[in-house]
């Protein structure tokens, strides 16, 4: 299993409004090997929000064939110049793909 997490930086005050688009129902929810989704949002920070959008996979590959469709891009689809989506400044600042083999795992029965 792999975790590849999309850490996000947005304008301060916008984390939490965006947090449940990333869990909202889509394609993503048919897509062979996803296991999960879970979105967390960093505490305590001064100047901006940051989002960890983690996404666990049966495998690298199947992350990869995600990346690689149709779905992934009209979901990462930018508005058309002139649209009116297109008037709406972006309040993400950035992104950083980071991708994790599970090691070793723990889970704890109560």
């Amino acid at each position: 299993m792999i975790i590849v997490t999309n850490r996000i930086k947005v304008k301060k005050g916008m984390g939490a409004a965006m947090a449940p688009r990333f869990t909202a129902p889509g394609p993503l929810d048919s897509t062979k090997g996803i296991v999960k989704v879970e979105v967390l949002l960093t505490q305590n920070l001064p100047d901006y929000d940051e989002l960890s959008v983690n996404t666990y996979w049966e495998s690298q590959e199947d992350f990869a064939a995600w990346r690689n469709s149709d779905d992934f891009a009209q979901a990462h689809k930018r508005p058309e110049p002139g649209s009116e989506g297109a008037h709406k400044e972006s309040p993400v600042l950035g992104s950083e793909l980071i991708t994790y083999e599970v090691a070793s795992t723990k889970e704890i029965a109560k």
